[in-house]
């Protein structure tokens, strides 16, 4: 065996196990342990708010960070996820932080079959499955529409415009048959196209800060709402 094939299979020794790791956690349940830990439980009447979502929750925070230091408000959002990885960590990054609500914005990356083909019916019982743990704890739900999307810039020609409006169509349904409340950001934000104009999200996907300043007010007013609603 000649110096460089072994050490090639040296550093293959070294780096497999770190990979496999990686790898067993689908969910990046490691993500947020740290900063979970630190939280801590809620002050006395402190008005917790956990927004769980992908990278658009993720870059809320990035973009907007005084949003988030200004109030009690916890971003919980991790870039590229989709409905079934978040339902894995659910507990972990929502129940455990005590808050009274939890703002969930999710769909679009299962749209786009990051972690495989998924059909609406999937997407919706995640977000189901996901709203029952809440309630059980007697955590407020906030059901956030999916944002407009006329193309993915990581997955051209899938077209999902049309499986962004099917699926927000049914989130506003069952978050009025559930008595949960319903934030409408796709209305707010769409273009000609069903998509996201440039002026908000330079990449079709990502809202940029003129985006962000639309969803604020309109998230703000959900969660106002939702902290007044009684549990049986």
């Amino acid at each position: 065996m000649n110096s460089i094939v072994k050490n090639l299979l040296i550093i293959m020794a070294l780096l497999l196990p770190s990979a496999l790791l990686k790898a067993q956690d689908w969910a990046n349940l490691k993500r947020y342990q740290e900063e979970n830990a630190k939280l801590g439980v809620p002050a006395a009447n402190e008005n917790r708010v956990v927004f769980m979502g992908n990278s658009i929750t993720e870059g809320w925070k990035n973009n907007r960070p005084e949003f988030f230091s200004d109030r009690p408000y916890v971003c919980r959002g991790i870039s590229g996820q989709t409905t079934p990885q978040m339902l894995v960590r659910f507990h972990q990054d929502v129940v455990a932080l005590k808050p009274k609500v939890v703002v969930m914005l999710c769909g679009i990356n299962d749209i786009a079959g990051n972690t495989g083909p998924s059909t609406l019916e999937m997407i919706e019982d995640n977000i189901a499955a996901m709203t029952e743990i809440a309630r059980a704890n007697k955590i407020r739900v906030v059901l956030s529409s999916v944002l407009p999307a006329y193309d993915f810039p990581w997955r051209p020609g899938l077209e999902p415009a049309g499986k962004v409006i099917a699926l927000n169509k049914w989130i506003k349904a069952y978050a009025e048959e559930q008595k949960f409340i319903y934030v409408d950001y796709f209305s707010a934000m769409k273009d000609e196209r069903n998509g996201l104009p440039k002026s908000l999200a330079g990449d079709g996907i990502h809202p940029n800060k003129a985006g962000y300043a639309i969803m604020e007010p309109l998230v703000e007013q959900a969660i106002a709402k939702a902290l007044k609603q009684k549990f049986k």
